[in-house]
Order: C-alpha cells, then structure tokens, then sequence
C-alpha cells in the first residue's frame, strides 16, 4: 500500500483528491496539512514505518509555503524519504523550477486526468522522476539562462568525469536505457553513475540532479 500525504490550503482540493485516491486498491490518504508547518509536525508525529510515502504539495500556501517545506524534508535525514510531486496549475514557471531545485520529484497539473495523478503517485514512490523528456527540454530551455555563465554547485569537484558525462545526459531527459544505448554501456552501469552523481551532489531526486547539471552547465553536444 502506497501511503500519500495531501498539503493544500484549499479544503476542497483536498476533499477531491482524497476521494480520487482512495478509490484505488494501492493507494491510501493517510495525513492531510492545510500548510507547510502543520505538513511538517505531521510528519515528524508519525512512527517512521507509519510515515507518508508521497506528498501532494501545494506551492502557494499561507504560513509555511511548499518551497521552505521542501528545504525543511531536505535538511532532516529521518524525512528524507519522502517523495514529493508537486500539484500546480502552472505547467512550468520559477516556483516549478525552485521546487525541484529544491528535491521535489516531479509536478503535475492541477486539472490532469485522474489516471495521470495516480500515475504519478505510483512512479514517484517507484523511485522514478516524474518528468518526461519533452517536459525536461522544456525545463532546460526555459531556465538555462538563468545560469550563464554556469553557477558553482556544491560537490561537483567530486564527480568523475564519467559521472559528469552521465548527469550532463540525465538533464537531456534520456532514460538510463537511453543514456545506455548512446554511451554504449549496460543500464546497470548507467544507474550506477546516476546514483553516485546523485550522492556526491546531495540531489534528493533524479529531478534535482537535472536542474544540478543544468546550473553546473553540463552538456551534451547531440
């Protein structure tokens, strides 16, 4: 059973939401939070084994908005695992960007299909990103600039320079298959590469390592 988490201020989205998963026999709503720090003293109530395994987040909400919660699950190892998929009505704006900057997982639209949201939830808890290839161009063209020349990026000295290769291919929005197939390597070897980057450079999620590799400047020339 995948357990999700609901932080919005709006009481109705909540409502709408919980009935949307409920319905499914893997999903359950086991906490809601109507803003950041009443999310964040829920989960640091709940028994380790007892704790959400996906949070719905809100970005703009009253007290403690979704950003600071974000850096919040990101400082505190017990929270850490977590995974958080933003729910917006924007397909990519700065407060998308500084949400996975910040560790979330990946967004969905708030007027998605329901199939999609609880896609969502299912890949997230997964340990995948949810973001697409299309989408991460996307992302990548709209926020390059913002980084020209490239800004510094705390660990990136430690990287090898195939972990380097290989973060700089992530932010395409290639799949470790993908990535596999150009490099001609074996997917295992991929991963491996791409869960080392992920450590030296602290990224909570394949998302944040995108966004890492996009303000370090890696590229890949296609």
């Amino acid at each position: 059973m995948i357990r999700v988490m609901l932080v919005d201020d709006h009481q109705l989205v909540r409502m709408g939401l919980r009935v949307l998963i409920d319905r499914e026999d893997d999903l359950q709503v086991v906490a809601e939070a109507e803003h950041g720090r009443q999310a964040l003293a829920q989960l640091r109530a709940h028994r380790p084994d007892e704790r959400p395994d996906v949070m719905l987040l809100d970005i703009r909400m009253p007290d403690m908005d979704g950003l600071e919660l974000l850096r919040h699950l990101a400082v505190d190892p017990a929270l850490r695992g977590v995974r958080v998929v933003v729910v917006t009505t924007f397909e990519i704006d700065h407060y998308v960007f500084e949400a996975l900057q910040a560790g979330a997982s990946g967004f969905v639209l708030k007027d998605s299909a329901p199939s999609e949201l609880v896609h969502a939830i299912r890949v997230v808890a997964a340990g995948e990103a949810l973001l697409s290839p299309s989408v991460t161009r996307l992302l990548v063209s709209t926020f390059a600039q913002r980084w020209a020349p490239p800004a510094p990026v705390e660990g990136l000295d430690s990287l090898t320079e195939r972990e380097r290769e290989i973060a700089a291919w992530v932010a395409t929005g290639r799949s470790n298959d993908e990535i596999a197939d150009a490099l001609f390597l074996s997917p295992a070897t991929v991963r491996t590469h791409v869960t080392r980057a992920m450590t030296k450079l602290n990224a909570r999620s394949r998302a944040q390592l995108v966004v890492l590799a996009v303000r370090a400047g890696l590229t890949v020339t296609l």
